[in-house]
């Protein structure tokens, strides 16, 4: 049980209703307004163990005395927590000074946004009116745009909460009929990303299962280029798993699907299709699948995913490191291929630039350290890593676990897995997995 869950019990409240009054007492002394959290938001909380969004915080810890990290720990039944109860905490209050921080007035910017457009949509919950699809189209959008750029922990609850924003929506049967497509869309899309957010927690089935719903709503949407992105993530969580015959079915059915589409989703599963049978020592099949991307290349024009950007878009980059860990996974360690190793971290070493993504990043130099190490050259492998080694827990997210340890195989089988360097780098690598991938400790998903 959630020590949240217990803390309320404790003060005899399990029911929205007995919830609200303490809680509206807690955001007054905070002198905060406009966050009252539906009946839903709070089951999430107290049945899903769902972490609240950074809007209600405060005022849960100023409510019970207890962090966040605290409250959202789990207590095993029959024990007694032992966490230290904030006493003697100065209240947080937002600073009334005019040089306020930025950040701050973005935050309750951002707050004011989410209760407007919370507002609008439960107005329009009961005839779908014209700002529900906008809304819920921009916040998928966002989402989008958001996954490949921070880490999955900031935006985890945001998900959750818009994928059963567009079911709940669908489940009222008021829409149009014009208006069902666009709503099928959106929770496709959505089951996407909560599909690979699993996933990255290497909570793979899970996964598997949320990746069948999304193939449930794109066919209802009736998009081919949206049904082939989710192959093509059946194919990536089957990749990461360590099953490449079972990745390389579900990009060949993808790619069945979408041969004659010009977006980028067909060049991603033939991408998809090179790094599987590259694992499975098939050089024939990863080489061709490489080729017949390259070609498609010069004929590509952007779609609807496209347009969304994100991780729905194959750009040129992302090919190239698709190429690269094809020839790594390979074996391969040809001048040649060591330059396109290092183009591919290039590509992706400016964080503004609109395809750029962590977990790209890191898959770039993991593969640009394992062409180094194929042609033996261990000191520039263990540079090339360095920046991975540093990420920060709340990025390593399963695919970038999965290709350090595949550095750390390499160290072992190679002929310098004695050198210094190398038992430096084993056991920095031994010890790279975080409890939790992709969270930070404390979150939950």
């Amino acid at each position: 049980m959630l020590f949240f869950r217990l803390a309320l019990e404790r003060r005899g409240i399990k029911s929205h209703d007995e919830f609200m009054p303490s809680f509206r007492e807690a955001a007054a002394r905070l002198h905060l307004t406009g966050v009252d959290p539906a009946p839903r938001t709070f089951e999430g909380w107290l049945y899903d163990g769902r972490r609240p969004q950074r809007a209600y915080r405060p005022v849960l810890v100023e409510m019970l005395g207890y962090s966040i990290d605290d409250l959202w720990t789990d207590v095993p039944a029959g024990t007694a927590p032992d966490f230290v109860p904030l006493v003697g905490t100065p209240h947080i209050a937002p600073r009334a000074e005019t040089g306020a921080e930025l950040r701050d007035m973005r935050r309750s910017g951002t707050m004011a946004v989410r209760r407007a457009r919370q507002f609008v949509l439960d107005t329009d919950r009961d005839r779908v009116g014209e700002n529900t699809i906008p809304l819920l189209h921009a916040e998928v959008a966002r989402l989008v745009t958001a996954y490949p750029r921070v880490p999955l922990s900031e935006i985890w609850d945001e998900l959750l909460d818009a994928q059963d924003q567009v079911i709940s929506t669908l489940e009222t049967g008021r829409h149009k009929p014009s208006q069902l497509r666009d709503l099928n869309f959106a929770a496709a899309i959505l089951g996407f990303l909560v599909a690979k957010g699993l996933n990255d927690m290497e909570d793979r089935e899970q996964a598997r299962t949320m990746s069948l719903l999304a193939v449930s709503f794109a066919r209802d949407a009736e998009h081919t280029g949206l049904l082939g992105l989710v192959h093509g993530l059946q194919s990536l969580i089957e990749y990461w798993a360590d099953r490449p015959g079972d990745a390389l079915f579900y990009a060949q059915k993808g790619s069945a699907l979408t041969a004659d589409l010009h977006g980028t989703v067909g060049l991603w599963l033939l991408g998809l299709q090179a790094r599987a049978a590259a694992v499975l020592g098939d050089a024939a099949t990863a080489q061709a699948a490489n080729l017949q991307a390259t070609e498609r290349r010069e004929h590509v024009v952007p779609d609807e995913l496209d347009e969304l950007g994100g991780l729905l878009t194959y750009s040129p980059a992302k090919q190239g490191y698709y190429t690269v860990e094809t020839g790594a996974l390979l074996g391969q360690g040809t001048p040649d291929l060591a330059h396109q190793a290092e183009s591919a971290v290039r590509a992706f070493s400016d964080p503004a630039a609109p395809d750029w993504a962590f977990g790209d990043l890191a898959g770039a130099q993991c593969n640009q350290a394992l062409i180094l190490l194929n042609s033996d050259e261990l000191d520039g492998a263990a540079a090339a890593i360095r920046p991975v080694l540093d990420l920060p827990p709340a990025f390593r997210n399963n695919g970038v676990i999965v290709s350090a340890l595949r550095v750390r195989q390499a160290l072992l089988a190679g002929p310098a897995r004695t050198a210094v360097t190398t038992r430096g780098l084993t056991e920095e690598l031994a010890a790279y997995p975080p409890r939790r991938p992709a969270l930070p400790s404390g979150a939950r998903g």
